[in-house]
């Protein structure tokens, strides 16, 4: 088991930078795929940033060169920094655990990880 707890969210103009925080516990997250998802009002849910057990990281086309995806497994927290930010980035932010991966190279990113947090907002302002 594990439980997230996602921070950091908050207002910024286009152009700016947000740090996003996802703090873990149960089980530790080193024994887990963790990543990042968004939600925009009226769209599915779409995932932006994986990082591997081993700290590969993947990202969504649409962020990739603006967010970094960290972890710290000593601390088990799961980091998204956000730079370079656009209005379109707008969405409510989510960090997520699965012991499986949460993209595949062929079959995109998986709809629903087994661990979930509640989320944190995200909005850039032009």
């Amino acid at each position: 088991q594990v439980h997230l707890v996602e921070s950091g969210g908050g207002s910024v103009q286009a152009g700016g930078s947000l740090t996003l925080s996802c703090v873990t516990s149960g089980s530790p997250i080193r024994g887990y795929y963790t990543g990042w998802f968004r939600q925009a009002p009226g769209r599915e849910r779409e995932g932006v940033a994986q990082i591997e057990r081993d700290g590969t990281t993947t990202y969504a086309d649409s962020v990739k060169g603006r967010f970094t995806v960290s972890k710290d497994n000593a601390k088990n927290t799961l980091y998204l920094l956000m730079n370079s930010l656009k209005p379109e980035d707008t969405a409510m932010y989510f960090c997520a655990a699965d012991t499986h991966p949460l993209a595949d190279p062929r079959l995109g990113w998986v709809r629903n990880p087994i661990y979930w947090g509640q989320g944190t907002q995200v909005t850039v302002t032009s």
